[in-house]
């Protein structure tokens, strides 16, 4: 909660390069925010005239949540709100920090001169993108225009503008400028990102470049095997269709409607293919590897936490912090990706919705492994694994409760402590539940795989 006496200072000190004031929430904000993002970061100031004096505004908890919503949905990126009051008025501070990828604004850019908001000219936009070097800003080789797929190219545009992201671009635009836009020439040379985004065959150039899809009975034994290459749009797509060779799907009929339903949804496996393929450390020359089993499947690359992240600071609100912001940024471009490091919620969301187990993530610095885990606790699987009726409706029991306690198991299925004892032992014996808590009261007993078991990953 900022002070009166910090609020009257900020006052004093008047508009900034990082500070701004405004009588109401409109428009210009957004503006303003992308000009922060763009800079130095900032903040803006809601309910406060241009020279400081103290106004307030009107804000309810349904306004206030419909800003936030608004800024999330028009920029992609999530700063730090808070409401206050001055002398009961209430005021809206909006925290930006800057951003590692360009922030845009109805598909415009902004930056901040002086106290001021200003559109960046084409000139602006070109330095801007090119502002970072990394490997995907390296061009150590002499790429040429006619190795690029003018088609990808094409249709990339036509995405972007579609969506809002990328208005300032023409379809028909020359491939030359398009590319020294948005960063992907360095000295009128193609870059690495360039030639991976877009390249007929960048793994002429980085054979490592590719994708391994493997289907597997167990650690061992492989039954099915796909190599994606191409440039990364092509990636993306071909992965999620080997992908979906290798896992199942049934078919409902809602109204006059057939609705398919993936094994996993298919929302979360184009944001985990996203993930492997973006943030991933090209510098080091393994494949991005994702393995299908029966029960789970594995996505794995190597790059892994930003300095100073554990694998915790995922699982909450976070910033996106990109390994390969150019790359990145086309691709949040095409609508591909939000850049609010959003992705880890949404796929949450749609496990849970799907009514799958939490996903698990084993990380360091080095390499990620992201693990979908299926649901395959059918009753008819239950039933040729030998289970009892007892335990059948024990492990039904558990999916829809969490967990189980052997007081629970006698009252379910109406029997004694001493067989509840015995048919949980063997449920965990068998590798279906797993024992937790203290001795006796305070013992239950989880789904293996459900969030609530902290087990290593096994086939990594």
């Amino acid at each position: 909660m900022i002070k009166k006496t910090d609020f009257l200072k900020l006052g004093k000190s008047g508009e900034s390069n990082k500070l701004e004031f405004k009588e109401v929430f409109n428009e210009s904000i957004f503006k303003t925010i992308s000009a922060f993002a763009n800079s130095y970061g900032g903040v803006i100031i809601v309910g406060v005239g241009d020279k400081g004096e103290i106004n307030g505004i009107e804000i309810d908890d349904k306004t206030y949540q419909n800003i936030i919503n608004g800024v999330v949905n028009k920029l992609g990126i999530a700063p730090n709100f808070e409401i206050f009051e001055v002398d009961g008025k209430s005021i809206l501070k909006i925290d930006v920090i800057k951003s590692e990828i360009p922030i845009s604004f109805e598909g415009r850019y902004y930056k901040r001169v002086g106290n001021t908001t200003r559109q960046m000219n084409f000139e602006e936009l070109k330095r801007f993108f090119q502002r970072d070097i990394r490997w995907e800003r390296l061009s150590e080789r002499d790429f040429k225009i006619d190795e690029i797929d003018v088609h990808s190219v094409r249709n990339f545009l036509r995405t972007a503008r579609a969506n809002g992201r990328l208005a300032v671009f023409n379809v028909d635009e020359p491939i030359e400028e398009v590319f020294e836009k948005l960063g992907l020439t360095e000295n009128g040379k193609i870059n690495n990102a360039g030639m991976l985004l877009f390249g007929k065959n960048p793994q002429k150039y980085f054979d490592y470049a590719r994708v391994r899809v493997v289907r597997l009975k167990d650690d061992i034994t492989i039954i099915g095997d796909r190599w994606i290459e191409g440039n990364l749009f092509n990636q993306f797509r071909e992965t999620e269709e080997a992908i979906k060779n290798f896992i199942n799907v049934r078919y409902e009929i809602k109204g006059f409607e057939r609705e398919d339903i993936w094994d996993y949804p298919l929302e979360a496996i184009r944001e985990a293919i996203a993930n492997a393929l973006l943030h991933r450390d090209y510098l080091r020359p393994i494949n991005v590897q994702i393995k299908v089993y029966d029960d789970r499947i594995l996505f794995y690359n190597v790059g892994g936490l930003p300095e100073d992240w554990v694998t915790e600071k995922l699982l909450t609100s976070h910033t996106s912090i990109p390994r390969n912001p150019t790359i990145f940024n086309i691709f949040y471009l095409a609508g591909v990706v939000e850049s609010v490091g959003s992705g880890i919620e949404r796929m949450m969301k749609t496990l849970k919705e799907a009514g799958l187990p939490e996903f698990k993530i084993e990380a360091n610095h080095t390499e990620f492994t992201l693990v979908f885990l299926k649901n395959v606790y059918t009753e008819e699987y239950l039933q040729k694994l030998g289970l009892n009726e007892r335990q059948i409706k024990a492990v039904m029991y558990v999916k829809e409760k969490g967990k189980i306690t052997n007081r629970e198991y006698q009252e379910i299925n109406v029997t004694t402590k001493k067989t509840a004892s015995r048919d949980l032992t063997e449920l965990v014996n068998i590798g279906l539940l797993i024992k937790q808590g203290t001795t006796g009261k305070g013992t239950f007993y989880v789904l293996k795989g459900h969030k609530r078991d902290k087990g290593d990953i096994k086939g990594t």
